[in-house]
């Protein structure tokens, strides 16, 4: 896991310029055929990926974005009406049988279909009308790290191929921004020894890093059987705070940005109840740098900020891991390939 973790500014990397020549294809036809809306179909950490997109999208678009209930397909056999959609389905190994029947019974429906994928022979990648390839290499640690932030990475290059407000020179820029993160390996290590004994904890995020705190807590769950509640800052303090009290572990993402005032109100308020907080943020927030805080030695926009932000939730994952004598590469009862209906 650690390994595939320093391996994302070259997945990045790769991917990226991979990939951009199709994308540009890609832009052509949605300028000629845009969707009215969006749905994104995944399971696990894809569909962590797919709640960022939904936010990235919506942000960057205009155009709305539904997150697929795959059960309505496979369970309840109901037909859903997809004319004028794009649907787009996201998994690391393309196998995933129930998003990809929704990818399936959406091409049937009229929908133009995108898969996003690790695995190019997959059945996804068949299914698919287009398929974004993640070049994250083969991916060997059941935890997904560098597959995830290649779909995320993926997401934008739709967001762009949508006419989205990103650029391609700030997306140059990820790989470097995820080196950055790495260089907080050290650190990071030196700050699990403090959670060794960590068995409950909560995360949250906001708005284009509320995928992350899915993402964080997923991570601890299956790698350090930490059980580990995600909530959006606005959702945590309209109950869910009452479960916290003195030294009660709180991990909160807190870019610069739109979402930092309720981040802030939330930590400041943390610190009145004594509970044990540790933020990850970046050199361009310095409210959020004082004190116990994870910063990424760069200025990041909030825009650009998840890929580089759920790095030191990564490493921290798998750094507890071994704290606890665990391996976070073979969770027990959990295998790579899932297949639901």
């Amino acid at each position: 896991m650690l390994e595939e973790i320093r391996q994302q500014p070259a997945a990045l990397s790769k991917t990226l310029d991979a990939e951009l020549r199709s994308t540009e294809k890609l832009k052509l036809r949605l300028e000629k055929q845009r969707p009215k809306f969006i749905i994104l179909a995944a399971r696990g950490t894809s569909d962590n990926a797919a709640q960022f997109g939904r936010y990235l999208l919506e942000i960057t678009t205009g155009i709305p974005v539904s997150l697929a209930a795959p059960s309505i397909y496979t369970l309840y056999e109901a037909s859903v009406d997809c004319r004028d959609a794009l649907v787009v389905a996201i998994s690391q190994s393309g196998e995933s049988t129930d998003t990809n029947l929704v990818l399936e019974r959406a091409r049937q429906q009229g929908a133009f279909t995108i898969g996003i994928t690790n695995e190019s022979e997959s059945t996804l990648a068949r299914i698919a009308e287009h398929v974004i390839h993640v070049r994250a290499g083969k991916e060997k640690s059941v935890a997904a790290t560098k597959t995830y932030t290649g779909q995320l990475l993926a997401l934008y290059l739709l967001a762009y191929a949508l006419g989205g407000a990103i650029k391609l020179k700030d997306l140059a820029r990820i790989p470097d921004w995820t080196k950055d993160a790495l260089k907080l390996e050290k650190d990071i290590t030196g700050i699990a020894e403090r959670y060794r004994f960590m068995d409950h904890s909560v995360v949250v995020g906001r708005g284009l890093n509320y995928s992350n705190a899915f993402e964080f807590a997923l991570k601890m769950m299956e790698t350090c059987y930490v059980v580990a509640e995600r909530f959006s800052s606005a959702d945590f303090l309209h109950g869910p705070i009452a479960m916290v009290g003195s030294n009660f572990p709180m991990f909160l993402f807190a870019p610069s940005g739109v979402t930092w005032t309720s981040i802030k109100e939330m930590r400041e308020k943390l610190v009145t109840l004594n509970a044990e907080t540790l933020v990850i943020t970046d050199k361009g927030n310095t409210e959020a740098a004082v004190g116990r805080a994870v910063v990424i030695p760069a200025k990041l926009p909030e825009l650009y900020s998840p890929i580089p932000y759920i790095v030191p939730a990564q490493m921290f994952a798998a750094a507890l891991a071994a704290e606890k004598g665990l391996d976070p590469d073979k969770p027990r009862t959990l295998s790579k390939v899932t297949r639901t209906l």
